[in-house]
Formats: C-alpha cells, structure tokens, sequence
C-alpha cells in the first residue's frame, strides 16, 4: 500500500466519522463553558464519602483522639467542591432549554442539592452502620465489622446504592445512575437507584445480583448471589413504545431470604419472614412465612427422553 492511498483511506474514514446522520442519536451538543459530568470526579466523591463514613479505613491519614474533625473538614470541603460540580454538570447536561445560561440557571439548585447531601452523610452513616451490623451477623464467615468494611462488595454496592438513591430523591439528574453504575462494575451487584431498600440490608457474595428500579425492600431482608428482582414485561402504549416508570418490581417485605439463583419476577409481594430457596422462579404473590424450594429429584418423574 503506498503512502497515498493509505492517507486516502483514513481521510474516506474521517468523513464517514464526521457524516451527521451516523450520529445523530449519540451525540450530545453542549454549549463553550458547560461542564460535562467526569467519572473521575464522581469516583473520588465515591472515595471520599467512605473515607467520611467510614473514618480509617479507605484513607492514609492517621487518627487519633483530636485531629478526627480536623480530616472530617478536609474532606467534606473536597466533597463538597467536587459534588456541586458534578450535580451542575449533570443539571446541564440534561437540560433542554437551550435558550438559557445553564450554568446560571442551575448553580443555585446544585448548591442547595449539595448542602442537602452533605447534612445527609450522618443519616447515611447510620443505615451503612446497620447494613455492615446485619452483614456481619449474618455471616459466620466473617471475623469483624472491619473485614465486612474493607472487603465485602455487598458493602460497597449498598453504599454507592443508599448516595445515588438520596441523590435521586433530591431530583439530582445522571449522577445517581453514573453512582450505581460504577458499583455494578466493581462488584457485579446491579442496584438501580430508584428502588427501596429498609434497613439492615445484606447481599452476601453478591456476583450477578439485580434489584430492579421499582423494588421494594424491608428491613433486615438477606439475598445471596444471582438472585434477580425483576420485571416479567414491559407494556406497551398505542405507539409501540414502552410504558416506563410503572411498577413493576417485587416487593420484598420484612425479614425475607432469597437464596442464590432464585428469580422473582412482576410486581409480586412476598409476605414477611418469607424463604426462598435457590434456583427457584416465583411470578405470584407469597403470604408471609412462605417456604419456596424446589421439588427434589426423587419427586421429578423420569424420562428417557422418547418423544423429545
């Protein structure tokens, strides 16, 4: 190939890339000076808000008695910073006046969203506490509160879930899923922001978890790895597009385990202090103490196959 063609070939590329109608449906237009929301900025606020909540574990500073308030303000100052930053970016980012300043328009908003966030952390802080307490109980495997901190995803799931979903109740746009998103990369545990989760919440091991955007979670409820809380359909409007925002997710009362695999699906209520055993689907309603198991191999009638 000579030099020319080669050069061809990449400015016949280049145009193609450059064609409107390729696109069009992935392309945000932003106007000179708008801030455009950053992964890394939102992995340090994820950073910082478990060196807050959780003080010596996730930081290199040392603390003793007297200099704790000291690294508390350094680090609310840098959350702070970074946070009414990012809420703006995602405000602008989804905003569809194009008429206005978006930057003008929204600062004030995310200020007040920021502030909001910040009086939360000690709110925060007290159902993390009752999450790693219920982990920890829950597991005979598990030697102290500080290796259920520092080493089980299921913990850094729900702390990403509990921030983005008060970022979501205060109308924060992008970032709560952004939040979410970063903890099912990390750890396979896919908890949609939306959904609502109680007290004393366990996920152990974790891998393959999804709890939908319209769940419903009790206190004290336990699941175990690839367990699924999902949707069973997606209705459809007069135009063929799908009906969102509906409920369509379980709800999950008090007290319930799910053991690993299991699948529920729709908008079903399983009572309180409910079992679910593994590998098991379950598209209906449960009343309270249910025992869902599958059938053991000795009551599944045998089949040579004939006829299959």
């Amino acid at each position: 190939m000579t030099t020319k063609d080669f050069d061809n070939r990449i400015i016949k590329t280049i145009e193609q890339l450059s064609n409107p109608d390729s696109y069009k449906l992935v392309c945000h237009e932003h106007m000179k000076g708008e801030p455009l929301p950053s992964n890394k900025n939102i992995s340090r606020i994820i950073e910082l808000v478990r060196e807050i909540l959780f003080p010596g574990y996730f930081a290199s500073t040392t603390l003793r008695e007297g200099t704790t308030i000291h690294y508390m303000g350094v680090y609310v100052d840098e959350l702070c910073t970074l946070l009414s930053g990012e809420i703006l970016a995602g405000m602008c980012f989804e905003c569809e006046d194009d008429t206005a300043n978006k930057v003008l328009k929204h600062t004030e908003r995310a200020e007040a969203n920021t502030i909001e966030l910040i009086e939360f952390l000690p709110e925060l802080r007290r159902l993390l506490v009752k999450d790693v307490e219920a982990t920890f109980l829950n597991d005979p495997a598990a030697k102290n509160f500080g290796e259920v901190i520092f080493s089980y995803p299921g913990i850094r799931a729900i702390t990403n879930y509990r921030l983005a979903h008060k970022l979501l109740q205060l109308q924060v746009p992008l970032i709560p899923r952004i939040i979410s998103e970063m903890a099912h990369s990390e750890t396979g545990i896919d908890i949609h922001p939306r959904a609502q989760i109680g007290e004393s919440f366990t996920i152990d091991h974790g891998t393959g978890v999804v709890i939908g955007s319209t769940c419903i979670l009790g206190n004290n409820v336990k699941i175990y790895q690839g367990v699924t809380l999902g949707a069973k359909s997606f209705p459809i409007d007069e135009k063929g597009n799908p009906i969102k925002g509906i409920p369509r997710h379980p709800i999950v009362e008090d007290n319930v385990v799910i053991y690993a695999g299991a699948t529920i699906l729709g908008r079903v209520t399983i009572g309180k202090d409910s079992v679910i055993g593994g590998n098991v689907w379950v598209t209906n309603d449960l009343p309270a103490n249910s025992r869902v198991i599958q059938k053991r191999a000795k009551d599944i009638p045998f089949t040579d196959g004939a006829g299959i």
